[in-house]
């Protein structure tokens, strides 16, 4: 097949817990045999290779907040490892090209990501407590909720992915894409029941394992190399998401059948 590519945006892979252990075996393949595939491609013909990576790499990390030099503290062995040593193998594979190649490579380290059109079965946090508030279900606390993420809009990182892209050729990653404001999981679920007006309690579960404890991107190498930071805050992107999930469960209803319970 003749292609003419300049550029290719590696994005493919589950990114959800509640799917890529669904499917632990797919999800390797897919961080994997993918890159490598993509990365052909891309030596074949001349292109630009952007691998979406994530903050999973750092497993759950003994350094706060995470930069880049941190080399992370994962169970290879554990149920999230699908996800964290499929990513972790997609960077090697990335530079590894870059080297023996000479391929143009660069690494987004993305970290949690939300926005509209997110699907209500995503199973990531924030999708998860907005359907719930909306449907008066028990909001799902895992732990204690005092384990902090941080959330980046999808506007925000889709304008971090672009500028990487076409980021001189010297700018190669990894480089964290997210937003360091770093929040407790109780404090969200508050934020968005108070924010959708919901009657939902809050409902602690069993902690899963090797869940991190502590997120925070340090951005500092996008800020110097991308000239990029965040620009929407948690609660005005709260304020541009939950107009969607609002409208989709009147739309279409069904989305939200069986998703009791995430």
């Amino acid at each position: 097949m003749d292609l003419e590519v300049d550029a290719i945006f590696n994005l493919a892979c589950p990114a959800s817990p509640r799917h890529y252990q669904e499917e632990p075996v797919r999800t390797v393949e897919t961080s994997v045999v993918g890159a490598i595939n993509m990365l052909r491609l891309a030596r074949e013909r001349g292109a630009v290779l952007l691998q979406a990576s994530t903050s999973e790499v750092y497993g759950d990390p003994e350094v706060h907040p995470q930069s880049e030099s941190y080399w992370g503290h994962v169970n290879p062995i554990g149920p999230r490892a699908c996800y964290d040593e499929g990513k972790r193998c997609a960077e090697t594979l990335c530079v590894d090209y870059r080297r023996q190649y000479g391929v143009q490579t660069k690494i987004a380290r993305i970290f949690n990501t939300y926005g509209p059109r997110l699907s209500p079965g995503d199973g990531r946090v924030v999708s998860n407590f907005i359907v719930q508030a909306l449907n008066g279900e028990p909001i799902t606390v895992y732990g204690d909720g005092e384990q902090t993420r941080s959330f980046c809009y999808v506007d925000d990182m889709v304008t971090g992915l672009v500028k990487l892209m076409w980021s001189p050729q010297e700018v190669c990653g990894p480089i964290n894409l997210g937003n360091p404001g770093e929040f407790t999981v109780t404090r969200l679920a508050q934020m968005i029941i108070d924010m959708t007006g919901s009657n939902s309690p809050v409902q602690h579960c069993p902690l899963p394992p090797d869940d991190p404890t502590r997120r925070q991107p340090d951005i500092a190498r996008a800020r110097e190399e991308l000239g990029w930071a965040p620009q929407i805050g948690l609660r005005e992107g709260l304020e541009r998401t939950i107009p969607y999930f609002r409208g989709l469960r009147q739309r279409q209803p069904e989305a939200y059948a069986g998703v009791v319970g995430l």
